[in-house]
This record gives structure tokens, sequence and C-alpha cells, in this order.
């Protein structure tokens, strides 16, 4: 099951968040959240909104995907009085890594964390800006489980649905909330 932010909320981020068609490449609409992060008070309710039902969840840690997760991770880790774990693109780590490949909409990519970054049993929350087909979530997932991480649930901005990523987190017993989505994009 996959939760969403009240309508209000929805529209309010929405309103603050640009689509640019053809990025990266022709077909695709890319769904900007830097024009969210720059306005003060769309920044500050999404932030709000991300770390809020997780403030009873003893969440240890936040786990950031690159790049725009780290921003957003970043800041709902202070929220929660928590820590915060980046998960990179490979290559990026200086220590020793786990690494998963995936699948993106438009490629391949692969995605690491440093093997010391969770301590088994941390309660983690995983956050992200956007989830479409749900392959760097999913991958990310399987990183922070193979850390002996306990994974809470995923939060991200923005659920394409129509792409099942989201569903397709959720079915890895990942509880999933977004707080908007673009169905049909």
């Amino acid at each position: 099951m996959i939760q969403y932010a009240e309508p209000d909320l929805q529209e309010f981020l929405k309103a603050r968040i640009r689509a640019i068609p053809d990025y990266p490449v022709d077909g695709i609409v890319f769904w900007d959240v830097t024009t969210l992060l720059g306005d003060r008070e769309g920044f500050t309710a999404a932030i709000d909104a991300l770390a809020a039902p997780y403030t009873d969840d003893n969440i240890d840690l936040v786990a950031g995907i690159e790049a725009r997760g780290f921003i957003l991770g970043g800041a709902v880790a202070d929220r929660l009085g928590a820590g915060f774990v980046p998960l990179r693109k490979q290559g990026k780590l200086p220590a020793e890594t786990f690494a998963e490949e995936y699948e993106l909409e438009y490629g391949r990519d692969a995605v690491e964390i440093h093997c010391d970054a969770v301590d088994g049993g941390c309660r983690v929350l995983l956050v992200d800006d956007l989830i479409a087909t749900g392959g760097t979530a999913i991958a990310s997932l399987g990183l922070l489980r193979r850390t002996g991480a306990t994974v809470v649930g995923a939060a991200f901005i923005i659920d394409l649905p129509d792409l099942g990523g989201a569903a397709r987190l959720a079915e890895q017993d990942c509880p999933v909330r977004a707080l908007c989505a673009y169905p049909g994009a």
C-alpha cells in the first residue's frame, strides 16, 4: 500500500514543482523539485510532511539517495533527531562498499553504501525526491538490508504510479509514502 499526503498539501507542493519535457532524453518528463527546494514555505512543508509520519518510529538513520535525496534526507534526519547515510553512485565513496546495479527508465546504473555505514538492527528511513520504476529505491533497499538495517519505510516527494516503482517497493515489504503523485506521467 502506498500512502499519499492530503490533497491540499499535494496541490500546494505541485504548484512549486516544474515539469521539464524531454529531459534527460526524448520522451521523459523530468519533475524538477529544485523549484520546491528553493521555495522557503514549500521546502519546509515538504520536509515536515516527509518526517511527520515517522516521529514515533525511533529512526536511527535516514538514508538519502544521490543526489536530491541528500538534500531531503539530511533535513528529514535533522527533524527526526537521526543520523544521515548517503547512498551514492558507483565509485564515489572512499571506503569499502556494497554495490547494487539497477535499471533506470533510460539506462543502467549502480548505487553503493559503505559496508560499515549502518550497524545491524538500526532503524532506517529511505528518502528520495521521486520514485518512478523503482530500480534505484529497490537497489537501495537491498543495500540497506545487506548492512543489517531494519528499513522502516521509504518516503518520496513524488510518485509516478503508472511506472509502478512504489508498488514494487511495497511488494518488498517496505511501506511507501509519497507526498504527491503524477498519474499518467
